[in-house]
């Protein structure tokens, strides 16, 4: 008898949960499917859309990272998602269709040259570098010179470096963007999260700069803000001390009802409380 036994891990994005089957699941490619209408190629996509709250899959080696509507829970939805996922398995199912093209299977913009160069780099070069890392990395889009691209766990310190190898091999290319600052989050609209964004760009960077990082503010959630260290900041051994005795404190004294300061960054190995399961609700000091 075949048996499962599915892990979960939270990412940055409160609204994603990621799944571990414990199996490969897309091993040479990435999907990423945003409707039930485009999961056709993927029978586990499909049945997945199937659960009303499920809004995003996306498929990665090893992975299935799912994205839910702001009103779902994930503690009640976990069980459909779960008893889905092992169903699929269990019955010997595939992944992907035999005959998908491949353009499905990978991703968005292939049908466009630069697209399709991007991705080829992704594939050969950016995705076995972050999974040295213990991450994944998804390419989403190419537009107007700016990639959108999703880094997982631990890539996220690749995200200087991608940008980089990108600029070089591909001169189209301006800027990378990380695929979770494009995603609406209702918490940077209220006048919490507009007054930390103020504080942040007009007070915080321009000193923060002077040291070749950036602080970028991530989500804005009830009393907790979550932010990122970026540049210099990154993998910085002063990064704790930077969060406790400067941002948070700059940032309490701008909103006196936020209670706490959390550090998304992954700091190249370091423990993180916003991306590692089961140390949810720490700060990073």
């Amino acid at each position: 008898v075949f048996a499962m036994f599915i892990q979960t891990e939270e990412t940055a994005n409160p609204a994603e949960l990621k799944f571990l089957p414990g199996t490969e699941v897309l091993p040479d490619a990435t999907a990423s499917f945003e409707s039930a209408d485009e999961a056709g190629p993927s029978p586990l996509a499909a049945r997945l859309f199937e659960i009303d709250a499920v809004k995003r899959v996306t498929l990665g080696s090893d992975h299935i990272v799912l994205t839910k509507s702001d009103e779902a829970d994930w503690q009640t939805l976990k069980p459909a998602v779960l008893g889905a996922i092992m169903d699929h398995f269990v019955a010997g199912r595939p992944v992907m269709a035999e005959d998908a093209p491949a353009s499905d299977a990978a991703g968005e913009g292939e049908s466009d040259e630069i697209s399709a160069q991007i991705q080829d780099l992704v594939e050969t070069r950016i995705r076995p570098a972050a999974a040295d890392q213990g991450g994944d990395v998804i390419f989403h889009e190419f537009k107007e010179g700016t990639v959108i691209i999703e880094f997982i766990d631990a890539a996220h310190a690749l995200r200087g470096g991608v940008q980089t190898m990108l600029r070089h091999y591909v001169p189209e290319v301006e800027r990378v963007v990380d695929y979770q600052d494009t995603i609406p989050k209702p918490g940077l609209d209220t006048i919490e999260g507009q007054t930390i964004q103020k504080l942040l760009d007009e007070q915080v960077n321009p000193q923060v700069a002077m040291h070749g990082g950036h602080i970028a503010l991530v989500d804005v959630q009830d009393t907790k803000v979550y932010i990122r260290l970026e540049g210099g900041c990154q993998g910085c051994g002063m990064a704790s001390m930077t969060l406790k005795h400067g941002v948070e404190v700059a940032i309490k004294e701008a909103v006196p009802s936020i209670e706490e300061v959390l550090d998304s960054t992954d700091h190249a190995g370091g423990d993180n409380p916003y991306f590692q399961p089961g140390k949810e609700g720490m700060s990073a000091y």
